[in-house]
């Protein structure tokens, strides 16, 4: 999914410097955001008081929309590079076509994982006809120094394990939860997870206290860590927990977000990772000459032209702002 902001702040991120080691209970709200035609989205990452968590970087949560009588999601054909898109739905379909001739229709529960290594351009769209209801998550990974230049590719996983207790299904969309691992390719220690919970369940998940996590509420009434967050929000915990307090008062939607605190500096604008102003320029340069990011094809529509960049170089402000 695009950064589609016309005046995207040009911005640093990662670092340990500001990880926090302990475990906390930092309330996030969200920005919103126009995607496209007509989807709008809740923007929780970056955020004004944190930018990452692990390797997590970009997080938009988006629905439930009724698009009955609507386009949808309608995303014209853009670019990514040193990055990992992960869509993930609860309701609806998205059809994602790429530069490496992927066409994929999206269903919900089901992992797509589009890796842009050195660099990738693709679309995404509600198909036609749709289902009358919109409802997910778009998420970033950062890639590793060491991976970033990657060949570019995607999967598609409509299967993938699942951890249960009393009242919670837990499925994990990336990396390793309570020994189950997804089959998506991770290039970091990281943990993404989908956790439904049933009205009256209280429950502990297993963490890594080695991790830093954050929980994004999808739907429903649930309390974290005694914390309640609704729908739209995400709440960060910090590092040193060894499990998780959950307890939902009605059926819930969550997501588990978390990894081993990313060290390196990463630059982000519009869709591009780097680590210098100067490369961040010569991406935009080559998306604009129609270079690196090969073509979409099939996809009824131009693609977006890239923003401005800003008049001045980035400072480094680590972590949080």
């Amino acid at each position: 999914m695009s950064n589609l902001d016309r005046q995207p702040a040009l911005s640093a991120c990662g670092g340990r410097g500001f990880v926090v080691a302990e475990p906390v209970r930092e309330l996030l709200s969200p920005r919103t955001v126009k995607l496209g035609e007509s989807t709008e989205v809740r923007r929780l990452l970056p955020n004004l008081g944190r930018r990452m968590v692990g390797a997590w970087c970009f997080v938009d949560h988006y629905g439930p929309d009724d698009i009955a009588d609507e386009p949808g999601m309608q995303v014209a054909p853009h670019p990514h590079s040193g990055l990992q898109t992960v869509s993930w739905l609860h309701e609806g379909e998205v059809l994602h076509r790429d530069s490496v001739g992927s066409l994929e229709t999206i269903r919900p529960r089901e992992l797509g994982l589009m890796t842009s290594g050195r660099g990738i351009s693709h679309s995404e769209e509600s198909p036609r006809p749709h289902a009358r209801l919109l409802h997910g998550a778009q998420l970033w990974v950062a890639l590793p120094d060491a991976h970033r230049d990657v060949a570019p590719h995607f999967q598609h996983h409509a299967e993938l394990p699942q951890v249960t207790a009393p009242g919670l299904t837990a499925t994990v969309i990336l990396g390793s939860l309570d020994g189950a691992t997804s089959p998506g390719t991770a290039y970091s220690p990281i943990v993404g997870a989908d956790l439904t919970l049933a009205a009256g369940t209280e429950t502990r998940l297993p963490l890594d206290p080695d991790f830093e996590y954050a929980v994004l509420s999808m739907s429903g009434e649930a309390h974290v860590d005694g914390v309640p967050v609704l729908p739209g929000s995400m709440l960060y915990l910090g590092c040193g927990r060894t499990e998780l307090p959950l307890r939902a008062s009605s059926d819930a939607g969550l997501m588990l977000l978390g990894g081993e605190p990313f060290e390196e500096e990463i630059v982000m604008f519009w869709n591009w990772i780097g680590r210098s102003n100067e490369e961040i320029v010569q991406f935009r340069k080559d998306w604009m000459e129609g270079t690196r990011y090969g073509e979409v094809k099939g996809y009824d529509g131009p693609p977006i032209p890239a923003p401005q960049l800003p008049p001045v170089p980035l400072k480094a402000r680590g972590r949080v702002r």
